[in-house]
């Protein structure tokens, strides 16, 4: 059954403005003391963790065990694993991650959804509390003080998802598969259409992903 969520509608708009909103909303409850931001990053990780988990016991209870589809190999999937990682440890590398791949690839995600299923069911609202909660929680660590980036932050992620990337690309290879849109795009609109035909829009991508790396470092590199 198709997706009854039309692109830019009034509730897909409606979806892209509660993320800022949420986001901003929870760094100013963070900024309030170290233990209401803590319990903030906490809540919120355990949640993306819950919901992650429980997706993956939905998608086998409901379509099995279908390898080598439905593995997380997506460039979303390396994000909310990282944004989770941020959430509950704060470590620099998965703060990095989760804010630059996240916010970048999460971003394109929310914005043009690849969507298969109705709006009000489990899959389409697992999608956007999945992707927008990963921006969520990357904006909400930054904003509020609790995570800074690091020099060379983006080359670092850059690195990290170009490597998981190679992975994926092998592993399409071996069992035909097409995790993070290496070997052809989304059948529904996504920003991919307009980076050309296979594999240029490959190319294309790993530009667009620098220069959106780039642009999301530098309203923190004063702060820094």
């Amino acid at each position: 059954m198709p997706s009854t969520l039309r692109l830019f509608s009034p509730v897909h708009l409606a979806i892209l403005a509660a993320i800022p909103i949420a986001a901003w909303s929870l760094s100013r409850l963070a900024r309030r003391s170290p233990a209401c931001g803590r319990a903030i990053r906490l809540t919120f990780g355990a949640l993306l963790l819950a919901n992650e988990l429980y997706w993956n016991f939905y998608r086998v209870r409901t379509e099995g065990w279908r390898f080598p589809e439905g593995l997380p190999l997506q460039l979303c999937d390396l994000s909310i694993w990282m944004a989770i990682c941020a959430a509950l440890t704060l470590a620099p590398w998965a703060v990095e991650a989760a804010y630059l791949a996240g916010v970048a690839g999460g971003g394109m995600a929310v914005l043009t959804p690849d969507l298969w299923a109705p709006l009000c069911s489990y899959p389409t609202i697992y999608f956007f509390f999945a992707h927008g909660g990963l921006i969520v929680v990357s904006l909400t660590l930054l904003w509020s003080g609790m995570a800074r980036l690091r020099p060379g932050a983006v080359w670092r992620v850059f690195g990290i998802v170009n490597a998981f990337g190679l992975f994926a690309g092998i592993f399409n290879l071996v069992f035909h598969t097409n995790y993070m849109y290496l070997c052809r795009k989304p059948q529904s609109a996504s920003a991919l259409d307009v980076l050309g035909p296979w594999p240029i829009y490959l190319l294309a991508g790993e530009a667009v992903a620098l220069l959106l790396f780039w642009l999301l470092w530098l309203p923190f590199r004063r702060a820094r």
